[in-house]
């Protein structure tokens, strides 16, 4: 194992700080690295392989469209693309998608929409998005001026560019923040990277309202805590609140890269031939992943499922929540959730232990243990987690 990880060093860009593991294979809810050492998948690739690893059905499906046809170009129909694309559509409840190679994509194409939106209206002015502090939304700089976190901004996108921060979950100081100048909100429904915070059901509702009285567009970031993960197909069904633009990403596709954003009744129509564009986008081969974890999702009841082990999930960590001490919150829906603990860094260390301990996790905001699995796991490895995780700490 030790050449490929020089070898790695040696010739891949070092823009992460990996732990010393090649990950080989995968089995279910298990991951495997090159020596043969099992671990448990409390991750998903950050929160991507909902359907856990070798899903017949999904992998027979890749399997077909990769003989049939991989990649065509958006001058022409696909088939596959078109059925997925009414598979989201209908279970959005939305107008039309667009497919992207990512979730960033999907925040900047969602952006355009928002920003040609107002600038129809009036295209002498400056506009601007009111965004939330500790929000996550990628690493482009259209995405990385929407996202509150400072240390990802700087030396990548200049504060004219950023956009207007409000505290997550404080109507009042959105409402403050709104001007002419100001084209779309855009809210993580439940916060990832910031640290697993859930909107409180009347910030949700009030920001659709600001939406509808100052005729803007409200963007839903559901590219992590979408596709089942909290409990329904997406999180701000849990809030009966509709977005005017939603993001998908990661589970979408669970492991093929695709994202999308899908446009609401305000918002269909905004972009038009030669708005926007993608080379790789929507191609058959992204679609027919798509069709694919729609058609598992149904057929295994994932949703459902969902509910019931992520409540399990709950009881797990409350349990844990009170015999340690350093634990000081626990917070999350469904099948995302957090642990924060009481001294910096120290989620990062149990991170490390966990791993030595056949346990994979990572951590989310300053010091916040992160659970997003694969959504198929059951109780027993809920149970499994718990042990491993309780000898780590």
């Amino acid at each position: 194992m030790n050449h490929f990880i020089e070898d790695g060093e040696a010739y891949i860009l070092k823009t992460y700080n990996r732990f010393p593991v090649v990950l080989d294979r995968g089995d279910g809810v298990n991951l495997y690295d090159t020596d043969g050492k099992e671990y448990l998948d409390f991750g998903a690739g950050i929160a991507v392989f909902a359907l856990g690893y070798g899903n017949r059905e999904y992998n027979d499906a890749l399997k077909v469209q990769i003989d049939k046809l991989i990649h065509t170009s958006n001058l022409y129909y696909n088939v596959p693309s078109i059925e997925a694309a009414k598979k989201i559509v209908e279970a959005a409840k939305m107008k039309r998608v667009f497919f992207t190679n990512s979730g960033t994509e999907a925040i900047e194409g969602a952006l355009k929409v928002a920003r040609k939106y107002k600038y129809q209206e009036d295209p002498d002015k400056e506009y601007e998005f009111i965004a939330m502090k500790q929000s996550f939304h990628g690493r482009s700089q259209g995405a990385l001026s929407v996202t509150g976190n400072e240390k990802y901004q700087e030396g990548f996108v200049p504060k004219e560019f950023r956009a207007v921060f409000a505290e997550f979950n404080d109507l009042s100081d959105v409402a403050s923040k709104v001007t002419d100048k100001t084209c779309g909100i855009i809210c993580e429904v439940v916060q990832g990277e910031g640290g697993i915070y859930p909107a409180d059901p009347e910030f949700l509702k009030g920001l659709r309202e600001l939406c509808d009285e100052h005729d803007l567009l409200l963007i839903f970031d559901e590219i992590q805590c979408g596709m089942g993960r909290c409990g329904s197909m997406f999180a701000h069904d849990l809030y009966g609140v509709k977005p005017d633009i939603l993001t998908l990403a990661k589970a979408l596709g669970c492991g093929i890269p695709v994202g999308a954003f899908v446009a609401g009744e305000k918002a269909d129509g905004v972009l038009v031939p030669g708005d926007h564009g993608t080379t790789y986008g929507g191609n058959p081969l992204a679609g027919a992943a798509v069709n694919a974890v729609f058609d598992q999702f149904e057929k295994l009841d994932l949703v459902a499922h969902v509910r019931e082990v992520g409540g399990y999930l709950w009881n797990k960590l409350e349990e844990l929540k009170n015999e340690f001490s350093f634990i000081t919150a626990h917070r999350g829906i469904g099948l995302m959730q957090g642990l924060e603990f009481s001294e910096e860094k120290q989620a990062g260390q149990i991170v490390s232990k966990a791993l030595s301990n056949g346990l994979i996790l990572i951590s989310a905001g300053n010091n916040v243990l992160r659970f997003v699995p694969p959504l198929v796991i059951e109780k027993e490895h809920v149970d499994l987690m718990t042990e491993k995780l309780r000898a780590s700490f």
